[in-house]
């Protein structure tokens, strides 16, 4: 089908994905953000057998391009389908992905210190929706693009929350209760970007259609200064690629 808008006991780790090539199409939840991080762990997914159902969450995000991007990245990938739904985070406050402040430029991102850019539970409230949808449909397997190397110091995209997750899952639904066994697949949890890019160059992924940047222009074009486009550069530089929105 086309894309359309609209735990058990904790393992050592977040499962890698290599994992799941014995359970072909079995259905995935997908968190689908637009990124690069996001579409490459959504693709290594869906080449390990799964069926994709990705969920995309307006959760108060200033720039409608990331959202755009999803969605093109949703077709790229020819999910059995695609939600958007809104819980609008910006109500709270605290981050400047929200409209709450600046977002930092020209600074190195492994500084000491979580970013202005930290939505304040933004991954425990996109995994919970994920979890209700999964259960909803009878899967299992959540999968999400974290990476806790280029990750700017984000809390929620460290193994041990994903672990603590998985854990909150099994107690927390009825199907966690009568025995379903909740995986959160991370796939580039311990990758660098280098890798991450180099990994969706071999599925043959076109970065083109993604967004990272957190202060873009009107247009859409990335800054080039923000942590997530000074990671993104770094990550192809060192894959020796091009990225196709540098272009």
């Amino acid at each position: 089908m086309n894309s359309q808008s609209g735990s058990h006991g904790a393992p050592a780790r977040p499962a890698p994905m290599t994992d799941m090539t014995d359970a072909p199409q079995r259905p995935a939840v997908v968190l689908l953000s637009g990124g690069l991080d996001s579409y490459t762990a959504a693709a290594v997914a869906r080449a390990d057998g799964y069926s994709l159902f990705a969920l995309t969450v307006r959760y108060g995000q200033v720039h409608a391009c990331e959202l755009e991007a999803a969605r093109r990245v949703a077709r790229a990938l020819d999910v059995a389908r695609h939600l958007e739904i809104e819980v609008d985070l910006a109500a709270f406050g605290g981050s400047a992905l929200t409209g709450a402040g600046a977002v930092e430029q020209d600074r190195p991102p492994e500084r000491p210190g979580i970013p202005s850019t930290y939505v304040p539970a933004r991954n425990t409230v996109l995994l919970s929706l994920a979890l209700a949808w999964a259960e909803a449909l009878g899967a299992a397997d959540l999968v999400i693009g974290v990476n806790a190397l280029d990750y700017s110091g984000y809390p929620d995209c460290r193994p041990v929350y994903l672990e603590a997750f998985e854990r909150l899952a099994r107690l927390a639904t009825k199907a966690g209760v009568e025995g379903a066994r909740f995986r959160v697949h991370a796939p580039l949890v311990d990758w660098t970007k280098a890798r991450i890019i180099a990994r969706g160059a071999s599925l043959g992924l076109d970065y083109g259609l993604t967004h990272s940047c957190y202060v873009p222009a009107p247009d859409g074009r990335p800054c080039g200064r923000c942590d997530s486009c000074q990671l993104r550069a770094r990550g192809f530089a060192e894959a020796g690629l091009t990225d196709p929105l540098s272009v």
